[in-house]
């Protein structure tokens, strides 16, 4: 019997198997371009190691792909397989039950089964951070921090994942609106192991939260090597560089960041499409003209219209399509969208679909064809669960910014206001450039404006 670098057993049958796997949860653990050369090491190790069979269909799930779902089924096949070869320790067979109720729809369970696995393993930093991309998937901030917390005082000081650790740590404080602490745990993180793109990147979370962007461009600019190893996670964070710059009203540093890093390569990623369309909206929004840089998205969107993997990326696909004025594109998503809400064997992912997904999908359309009435409306709508559709606060923003234009535009003043001032409640209280530009426009509209129509009373 093998032991990983946490010292718990696994079950491979030889030393280079079990270091292969030591460097595939490092890698992940640090988003490395080299966490699938170090699976198919272990793999190619021990034919038999339920685990990383497991992994691999995990990790292609998370990719919210339809056409990889197949992939992610035979490696759970090739996961029980191995499994009654070898029979794999409770902790492995954990990491095979997520795969399968994952598989089944059930992500929360998924969730669940890592938790099982902390409960006796709570060093096995590989289920830690596992729990902590689907939670992310899922939009479960607290959850997060509260799965963190559990294992955080069994981390010693020379645990080899406690930067990684805290990394996790710094994003779950920040999503929960502690950003003193999220500040500090992200600085730790990165000090502890400086590959933590994961912590740099939640400290410039905290920066934009905080309406602090110039503080966070001192904490990007410089560090750069934290995350040039990383897989596409790399354009993510050059995404909150943008931001920063936007809000400083650098817009042609912006544009040229996106055309040089954050589209560098031109995939139809989600996280990647979600990057650019969020981007190019916000620099629509503040009236910036953005080229034919929606043609290529749109390109690749119209693809895309049947995936419904997650809402999350189903809601960026229609920015593009709506951004690129792929009219029945868009009308074709929506009718999935639909026939998802409507589906009787209703699962996590599609329930999201219902909601917030049909209002904030048809409030997008409703803003590229002009009719900001509407627009506002279902956005307004959908706002109470966008948390469920996954991904960051930062990540989510682009919606509440539609939302609040939206109102600007059909004269929804006061209802544009509450939002507004709810959004910089949650922002430490701080007014970014959006906010303040939002508010005078607010004001200088209610100058000669009267009656006008308004949300029915509640």
């Amino acid at each position: 019997m093998h032991h990983d670098q946490f010292g718990y057993p696994v079950t491979v049958s030889s030393p280079d198997a079990g270091k292969a796997w030591d460097s595939l949860v490092t890698a992940f653990l640090a988003h490395s371009a080299a966490a699938p050369e170090h699976l198919g090491a272990a793999l190619a190790a021990d034919p038999d190691f339920a685990m990383a069979h497991a992994a691999k269909g995990l990790f292609y799930v998370l990719l919210g792909r339809r056409e990889l779902m197949d992939t992610a089924q035979e490696a759970h096949a090739a996961a029980l397989a191995a499994a009654d070869r070898i029979p794999p320790t409770d902790r492995e067979i954990g990491v095979v039950r997520a795969l399968t109720a994952y598989l089944a729809g059930r992500p929360s369970q998924a969730v669940a089964e890592m938790e099982v696995i902390l409960a006796t393993h709570p060093e096995d930093a590989f289920a830690m951070k596992l729990g902590h991309a689907i939670r992310f998937v899922l939009g479960d901030s607290k959850g997060m921090r509260a799965s963190i917390e559990a294992v955080l005082p069994h981390y010693a000081p020379d645990h080899p994942a406690r930067g990684y650790l805290m990394g996790c740590y710094a994003f779950a404080l920040e999503e929960t609106g502690e950003y003193e602490q999220a500040e500090t745990a992200g600085r730790m993180g990165l000090s502890l192991c400086p590959d933590d793109a994961w912590g740099l990147h939640a400290v410039a979370h905290v920066h934009d939260m905080t309406g602090n962007s110039r503080a966070g461009l001192g904490w990007l600019t410089g560090r750069e090597a934290a995350w040039a190893h990383c897989n596409n996670f790399r354009y993510h964070v050059w995404w909150h560089k943008a931001l920063m710059h936007l809000d400083q009203g650098e817009t042609a540093t912006v544009l040229a960041l996106y055309d040089d890093q954050i589209r560098a390569e031109k995939t139809d990623d989600y996280r990647d499409i979600s990057n650019a369309t969020s981007l190019l909206s916000r620099l629509e929004l503040d009236g910036v003209e953005v080229g034919d840089r929606w043609e290529e998205l749109a390109d690749l969107c119209a693809n895309r219209t049947e995936d419904g993997c997650l809402i999350f990326a189903d809601l960026h696909y229609m920015l593009a399509l709506v951004g690129g004025r792929r009219e029945a594109a868009v009308g074709t998503m929506l009718k999935r969208l639909h026939a998802d809400a409507r589906a009787t064997s209703r699962t996590e992912i599609t329930a999201r679909m219902a909601r917030p997904g049909l209002s904030a999908a048809t409030g997008l359309e409703a803003f590229g064809d002009g009719d900001y009435r509407s627009a506002f409306l279902n956005l307004a709508h959908a706002r109470g669960t966008m948390q469920q559709a996954g991904g960051s606060h930062a990540q989510r923003d682009v919606f509440e910014r539609l939302t609040i234009d939206a109102g600007i535009r059909a004269g929804f003043l006061d209802e544009a206001e509450d939002i507004l001032r709810d959004r910089t409640r949650r922002r430490a209280g701080r007014e970014d450039r959006f906010a303040t530009v939002r508010m005078d426009l607010i004001a200088d509209a209610r100058g000669p404006w009267s009656a006008h129509d308004r949300l029915p009373a509640e």
